[in-house]
């Protein structure tokens, strides 16, 4: 098949573009010709940076689009329409609910008589977590568009299950919703886990350092064991101006000794190194859809802590396979990472169970799940 991939980003450091990487490339390794469309816009660093107009990755050729009009750092508008009806794909996948390029790849893949799946991307929020302002931007979307057009799109990918009553209320129909969440490499199963050596207790953070992740939270419960013989380490992209707010508070607390910033990493092994070399993953967000950071932790068999937003609620039940504490809590996150670096039976009954509960998030399974669901939704256009 010929398989288009739309998406917001597909350069830099993105929890979107890092399932969209690796699927479209298991795509390719079934036999499939992959093609990813997207802006030109670089995500990571809260500066506007620009990616090469075409670059292919392992098989897959990635096109983008300069951008006339953006609002914020998540929406972009672009127009790739005459590329691809000249590209005349077998199949449309775009990624994303709420977005302005997936309504425009509805209408090309009408236009072509193709399928079309979206990939909701968990964008229901609590109230109060948004600014008011998008809260009725996306309400007003949901009355006057959402109920008008999922329908149309020939399945919705939910990357978590809490998204589903969302969709239902919107008046999707069950039978169209298909739970397909984000996967993690086999390798996070496969390679031999090594035991930490540290001669400080490792706390990690892995992940973009923006403020939805709130590290603000994590720093100050850090603060309160600053007795205890422990290190924070905060790997990852640093978005500026927030890191500048995270140095300072690092200053105003004077636990400079406690706290590391290395930068971010990008190889898939020195990844797995990181998480090994932890005694305790801690993910302190304000929200999460579907948390992989958390799960690749959890696969590699670390004390996992998480904030109880809607994706590490869905993840985490606690005291059983991990930790969870109230978002923006640091006293109770510091009770919660005292207990989880105590080496105690509870501890490693829950580190293994851990595991156990996110295998079903390997590649290995969940690309056989989508290439299935496409060659039906393909073949019922023929």
């Amino acid at each position: 098949m010929k398989i288009l991939i739309v998406t917001a980003f597909s350069a830099g450091f993105d929890g979107l573009w890092a399932r969209i990487e690796k699927e479209t490339e298991l795509l390719a390794g079934e036999g499939h010709e992959v093609y990813v469309f997207s802006s030109n816009i670089k995500r990571g660093s809260g500066e506007i940076e620009y990616a090469p107009e075409f670059e292919e990755k392992k098989g897959v050729k990635i096109y983008r689009f300069k951008t006339y009009f953006h609002i914020g750092q998540n929406t972009f508008f672009w127009n790739y329409t005459d590329r691809a009806l000249k590209l005349y794909p077998d199949i449309i996948i775009c990624h994303a609910y709420r977005q302005y390029y997936s309504t425009v790849a509805l209408k090309i893949a009408n236009r072509l008589k193709i399928p079309c799946i979206l990939v909701t991307h968990a964008p229901f929020l609590e109230k109060g977590i948004r600014d008011w302002k998008l809260d009725i931007i996306a309400w007003l979307y949901d009355r006057f568009v959402g109920r008008r057009i999922l329908n149309k799109y020939s399945k919705i990918f939910t990357i978590t299950k809490w998204e589903i009553p969302y969709l239902l209320k919107l008046g999707v129909k069950k039978e169209n919703i298909i739970y397909m969440p984000n996967g993690i490499p086999e390798e996070f199963f496969k390679i031999g886990i090594k035991k930490p050596r540290n001669k400080l207790k490792k706390i990690l953070f892995l992940g973009r350092v923006a403020p939805v992740k709130d590290i603000g939270t994590l720093i100050r419960a850090v603060k309160l064991l600053e007795k205890e013989k422990i290190i924070l380490e905060l790997v990852g992209p640093v978005e500026e101006e927030y890191g500048e707010q995270i140095k300072n508070l690092i200053h105003n607390l004077s636990i400079e000794n406690k706290i590391k910033m290395p930068g971010p990493v990008c190889d898939l092994g020195e990844k797995i190194n990181i998480i090994d070399s932890c005694d305790v993953f801690v993910l302190p967000s304000k929200r999460e859809g579907m948390p992989q950071s958390l799960v690749e932790a959890m696969a590699r068999e670390k004390i996992v802590i998480s904030s109880n937003t809607q994706g590490g609620k869905e993840i985490i039940k606690d005291k059983e396979n991990g930790y969870l504490f109230q978002i923006g809590n640091e006293s109770e996150l510091a009770e919660k990472i005292s207990l989880g670096l105590q080496e105690n039976d509870l501890n490693k009954q829950i580190a293994k169970q851990a595991r156990k509960s996110v295998e079903r998030f390997s590649w290995d399974k969940l690309i056989k799940q989508i290439n299935n669901v496409l060659i039906k939704e393909v073949s019922k256009k023929k």
